[in-house]
């Protein structure tokens, strides 16, 4: 067993990931190829460019490995359907159809959708977090640690403690469902009027505007924490279980009052509801690493699940110093769920064989496996022109270095500037593969991009890539964060004095925090991406020139897409995004950009600009 190839599918975000002889060879979300938003559909595209990324075919795959079991799937939505019958009969019967003619048998939905996969082929399935913990654990630098793995729902299970030693996984507890971290934030994401498993990013950044002046209400009526890290929702405030709803009307009085509205203004109390759920969710997490440095007795520690992609809680528990290294799957939610699922059948196999001569301790044996993330498409010079003359663009070509200087030259102005080189990132983060970067130093980037480029909500933060090297200089990290995963307060050596009294709300968008305005958030922090380079090495290299230019290691750096549409995939994404916005030059592999040149219409109207 050679080959495997990894699906994640039908739920959100699926997936495709290819392995060969244990490498991680490729892996893409489907949404990058479709261009639908967190697509759920089989990912028949993702698999095209995995297989091709491979250089094989259906016929050279050993086996196909599902990121979870649906038959025991449904018989928990079956047995959580019986336990509040009659309640919830229309949500039931909405889902049922798709179960019975396509989830159930989903071996063959599978053979049907990869047309060519030879009968012998077997389709394996993996348990959700089992899945998730392989991603976790795998591709780490650690030959042993402590896994957590937290996010909605998998089968059953929401919430695992797991041991990683000697190339296996050892789950050794785990919380069930309807009691899930992950479901409670997105309760709460629905509350503040973002949309569940895409607004939870916004929900986190809406925080630091808030006082968390309801978390003794949660922690009284909606959660029972314990200090072991478990817990127990209170499903009286919940509305999941019984129809599409997240929350319920009881749960709206605990919040003084109903849900926000899709688009319409924030008050202070959304504010506040938001930045209580995160200290909620963030002691919780504390605590199941607590419990999971307990009950492992091991000093390293990896993390993966959607939950694992809230970096204000990764900071606060690395900051806590429980674990001695820190490791977080940058594809933490459902897509990394296809490559985990691959790697547990992969050491399944391979711990029944012989090692073989050579063969690593481990599959991160030597550093990190994920290659920086760096794991999607890649493009030719010759597919970027051919692409760029379709559109009749204008652009002048320059060598590496010429490119590094000019593009150096261009943000130290204060230029917004499309940045698409090499491969492009599995997961949701831009990390310098397929990015939008500016000066981090212009106060006036943040509202720029957010209004201009972006056309999102004016109050959302901006991540900083930083030399890895320089990091201690500008930010309290102490650890790498190379998939910008941690957030970190701005170290005191860049901070500025804030005003007197804290202002309300947006408020406190008006007053620069840092010399780093762009990256930093209201509350001092930031979320830190650290560049090395070995593993950005262009990335890298431009950091170091404007440092060179400037004095100044740190760049704005945010993923290159639109409000609502996915991150770029092909050059001719880059070149719709880089038109139909108000990115001021487009880095292309070779070539170079200027807006002002291209035959285009103005981009569209500003988004939620925040009044003076």
């Amino acid at each position: 067993m050679r080959t495997l190839l990894g699906i994640s599918a039908y739920y959100h975000d699926s997936a495709a990931a290819l392995l060969v002889d244990g490498e991680i060879v490729a892996a893409a979300q489907e949404e990058r190829f479709s261009r639908r938003k967190n697509d759920e559909r089989f990912p028949v595209h993702a698999v095209g460019f995995c297989l091709k990324q491979g250089g094989i075919g259906l016929a050279d795959v050993d086996a196909v490995v599902f990121y979870d079991k649906p038959v025991v799937k449904f018989s928990r939505m079956l047995e959580s359907f019986l336990a509040i019958a009659p309640a919830g009969l229309l949500a039931w019967l909405r889902v049922l159809p798709t179960w019975l003619s396509e989830k159930l048998n989903l071996r063959q939905t599978i053979r049907d959708e990869l047309d060519g996969l030879p009968a012998e082929c077997p389709i394996l399935f993996t348990e959700h977090h089992v899945a998730h913990a392989a991603s976790a654990f795998y591709p780490s630098p650690f030959d042993r640690a402590a896994i957590l793995t937290v996010d909605g729902v998998g089968e059953w299970a929401t919430t695992t403690i797991s041991r990683g030693a000697d190339n296996r996984i050892e789950m050794l507890s785990e919380l069930h469902f309807p009691h899930s971290l992950g479901l409670i934030y997105s309760a709460f994401t629905a509350y503040c009027g973002f949309r569940v498993n895409s607004g939870e990013y916004k929900l986190m950044g809406l925080a630091p505007y808030g006082e968390p002046r309801f978390a003794g209400a949660i922690y009284e009526n909606m959660i029972d924490l314990k200090p072991d890290g478990s817990f127990r929702l209170n499903m009286d405030c919940f509305g999941f279980l019984r129809g599409r709803n997240m929350t319920n009307r009881r749960f709206e009085q605990l919040l003084g009052g109903p849900p926000r509205d899709l688009e319409s203004p924030f008050e202070q109390r959304h504010m506040d509801v938001a930045a209580s759920v995160q200290e909620v969710v963030s002691e919780a997490m504390l605590r199941l690493a607590r419990q999971a440095r307990e009950v492992t007795g091991e000093h390293r520690l990896c993390l993966a699940g959607g939950v694992a992609l809230n970096c204000v809680a990764n900071g606060k528990l690395q900051r806590a110093g429980l674990f001695d290294e820190i490791w977080i799957q940058p594809a933490a939610g459902d897509a990394g769920g296809a490559l985990g699922a691959a790697l547990e059948a992969w050491r399944q196999y391979k711990n029944t064989q012989p090692k073989e001569e050579g063969e690593p301790a481990w599959p991160g044996a030597g550093g990190d496996a994920m290659r920086g993330s760096l794991l999607g498409p890649e493009f030719s010079e010759a597919e970027i022109r051919q692409a760029l003359e379709a559109h009749g663009a204008v652009f002048e070509q320059l060598n590496e270095a010429a490119m590094l200087e000019r593009a150096a030259e261009l943000l130290d102005s204060g230029a917004v500037l499309g940045w698409f080189q090499g491969r492009m990132e599995f997961g949701p983060r831009a990390l310098g593969g397929r990015s939008i970067l500016g000066d981090a130093r212009l106060a006036s980037m943040q509202s720029a991009i957010n209004q201009k480029v972006k056309f999102r909500e004016s109050f959302r933060p901006f991540a900083p890539a930083v030399l890895e090297e320089r990091a201690a200089d500008y930010f309290d990290l102490t650890a790498e964060s190379p998939y910008m995963l941690l957030v970190a307060d701005v170290a005191q050596g860049q901070r500025l004095a804030g005003p007197a009294d804290e202002p309300p709300g947006f408020e406190r968008l008006k007053h620069e925090r840092s010399t780093l305005p762009a990256v930093t958030h209201v509350d001092g922090s930031a979320r830190v991406q650290t560049v090395g380079r070995e593993r950005h090495p262009l990335f890298w290299r431009l950091l170091r020139q404007f440092e060179q230019r400037t004095g100044c290691g740190v760049l704005l750096n945010t993923s290159f897409n639109v409000r609502g549409e996915p991150v770029v995939c092909t050059p001719d994404d880059a070149y719709r995004c880089f038109v139909n916005t108000a990115i001021d030059w487009l880095a292309i592999g070779p070539f170079l950009l200027n807006r002002e040149r291209q035959s285009v219409e103005k981009p569209r109207p500003t988004f939620d600009p925040i009044p003076d």
